[in-house]
This record gives C-alpha cells, sequence and structure tokens, in this order.
C-alpha cells in the first residue's frame, strides 16, 4: 500500500524509519513545512518528499499518518476524513474540546477511519496489566499509582503550544488508566507547581504536577508528571488489589535507585527518553493501524478515546485553577 506521511520532526522521522521498511508499505510520500528536513528524511528511508499535505492526499495514497505540529492536527484530520482516507494521528486532536469535538464531527459525518497515537496501549507491560486486571488476578482492585517524568525541560518555544502538563504529558496516563482498568474516572483533585526553571512561569504552565482521580468503582487513582526528571524518563504503573500487586515499566533500566542497603544499585543505562522507551510499542501501533487500513481488525484507538482522555485533562486543569475538585459531568462531552 502507499501511505502518505505528514511530518517530519523527532516522531515523524521515527514513523519514517519504520513505515520505510514494513512488508506492507509498497511506497511512502513525507512532507514537512522545512522542506529540506523532509528532503533530508526521504533521502535516508528511500520516501518521496512533496511540497505540501495538499499534494500527499492528493497523490492517490491509501492512507496517512499525522505528525504534524499539534495545531495543524484538527485540519490535517478533516483533509483526510474528506478525502475517505484512514488517518493515524498522533495526540492529541486538538488543544481544546471545542477543535477536538469538531475534528470528530467530520470524521463521523464522513464514516473515515481515525486512530490516535496513544502507543502505551501496545506497550508489552501496559498490555500484561491490563489483562491481569480484566482476568481478576489482582482482586477487587483498589489503588492505582500512575507517573511520567521526563529528564529535562522541552525547548521553551514549545511551552505554550503544548497545551500544559496535563493535556501534553498526563493525558497518557489518564488514557491507561481507564484502559487497563476498565472503568471511568467521575471526580479529579489536581494542582501543580511551577518553582522549577523560569519557562514555566512565562509559559503558564507547570513543571511538576499531581492529580488524584475517583473512579467509577471507587477505585483511587493518583498521577504524577514533571519535566525536571534528572535520573532519566521514568514512565511506572503500579495497580494493586485485595489478591496481588503489579507494576508496569519497572526493569533494569527505569531510573529509580532502591535506599535500602540491600537494594539493586541505580541502572548503568537509564531510559534517556520516550522513543527509546516505547520504540517498540511505536512499531506495533503502525503494523496495528495497517491492519486497519487493510480491514483486518477493529480501530484499537478512534477519536472518542482520546477526547475521553483529554476531558479527564481539562478537568486536572479546571481543578488546578480553581483549586478545588471538579466532576467530570462539568466538562463537556460533545
Amino acid at each position: 500500500m502507499r501511505i502518505g506521511l505528514i511530518g517530519t520532526g523527532r516522531i515523524g522521522s521515527f514513523h519514517a524509519n519504520v513505515l520505510a521498511r514494513h512488508p506492507e508499505v509498497e511506497s511512502l510520500l513525507v512532507t514537512d513545512p522545512d522542506a529540506a528536513r523532509a528532503s533530508g528524511v526521504a533521502a535516508r528511508t528511500g520516501a518521496v518528499a512533496v511540497a505540501s499535505a495538499d499534494e500527499v492526499i492528493g497523490a492517490g495514497v491509501d492512507a496517512v499518518v499525522i505528525a504534524s505540529a499539534t495545531s495543524a492536527h484538527a485540519e490535517l484530520i478533516g483533509m483526510a476524513a474528506r478525502a475517505g482516507l484512514p488517518a493515524l494521528c498522533e495526540k492529541p486532536i486538538a488543544l481544546d474540546l471545542a477543535g477536538t469535538l469538531g475534528a470528530l464531527r467530520e470524521v463521523e459525518r464522513t464514516g473515515s477511519v481515525l486512530q490516535l497515537g496513544f502507543m502505551r496501549r501496545f506497550d508489552a507491560g501496559y498490555t500484561a496489566a491490563r489483562a491481569a486486571v480484566r482476568g481478576g488476578a489482582l482482586g477487587r482492585l483498589h489503588t492505582v499509582r500512575a507517573t511520567t517524568s521526563d529528564p529535562a525541560p522541552p525547548p521553551a518555544a514549545y511551552l505554550p503550544l503544548s497545551g500544559g502538563l496535563f493535556r501534553d504529558c498526563l493525558v497518557h496516563d489518564f488514557d491507561m488508566l481507564r484502559w487497563v482498568a476498565g472503568r471511568e474516572v467521575v471526580e479529579v483533585y489536581a494542582t501543580g507547581s511551577d518553582a522549577g526553571p523560569a519557562i514555566f512561569r512565562a509559559a503558564g504552565d507547570v513543571d511538576t504536577a499531581a492529580a488524584l482521580l475517583t473512579l467509577d468503582d471507587g477505585t483511587l487513582a493518583t498521577a504524577t508528571a514533571t519535566r525536571c526528571n534528572g535520573a532519566g524518563y521514568d514512565v511506572r504503573m503500579e495497580l494493586a488489589g485485595e489478591r496481588d500487586q503489579i507494576t508496569v515499566g519497572l526493569d533494569d533500566r527505569t531510573p529509580l535507585t532502591s535506599a535500602e542497603p540491600q537494594g539493586p544499585p541505580a541502572p548503568a543505562k537509564p531510559w534517556p527518553g520516550f522513543l527509546e522507551r516505547f520504540a517498540p510499542a511505536y512499531e506495533a501501533e503502525l503494523d496495528a493501524f495497517l491492519a486497519v487500513v487493510r480491514g483486518e481488525r477493529a480501530n484499537p484507538c478512534d477519536g472518542r478515546e482520546a477526547l475521553h482522555a483529554l476531558r479527564i485533562a481539562e478537568a486536572c486543569e479546571l481543578s488546578r485553577a480553581e483549586r478545588r475538585p471538579v466532576r467530570m459531568t462539568e466538562i463537556a462531552e460533545d
């Protein structure tokens, strides 16, 4: 099949490498506002660089992968939908509910396929945790602890465009909470700190955040995140039930050192970032998308799933701003 890739930045370049060597991909077209960057990716992967997203969509491709700047996601989703092309789009659909809902309505009106890039759904650890919870191995689930910690802040110019720590970072944990536990969040209480680098205060964002989430069966979950975890990239989820407890993301590269005399030492090679940590999951996600395009499997993460996670992030932002618990019924669904 012929695939179009829109956006050749860090994640787009990774996708290009995977798609170019995939046995189901006969040809790959790439484009980026930075033409030189697109040409470089094309030269390295054997793809063909074209001038614009319009040219990609009009070239007779079978599907598109959207890895552009977030501000362009909703428009590109609409373009693909109107052309009847299945699309895999990196999260988020948009940085606000109005933009997200508008894009979803267009997808639903045209009956096209939109898969959202929540790659953790394809990670072996999260998949095993989901099976353990759904299969009853933990007994009644009572506590979930999730964390996402970046080793260093992103560029200052990125922060005003990111949507903030809850929407940009913790949204993955919110998606995993729903996907692994199989329950819905009914209330959140969230806070954040901007006590770190001044770039966060300048952007009106926080560098560290925490949320307490209540699920519809009474399970309590905490989700924390920081942009300033100097030990390395740390993504984990702990799930505790009446019968057993398990953790996702604990291996010999987890940037965590035991303070116990007999505890394990610091990792020799801690995870440096999300691409290294989740490379197999990203590859599995693209493989799943191509199977969806071929009609061989159902969509594993449609746009409405992304909306649920964004609504939780929106509730957390409202809670942080107003310093109060927020019920999910306060956040628009449609």
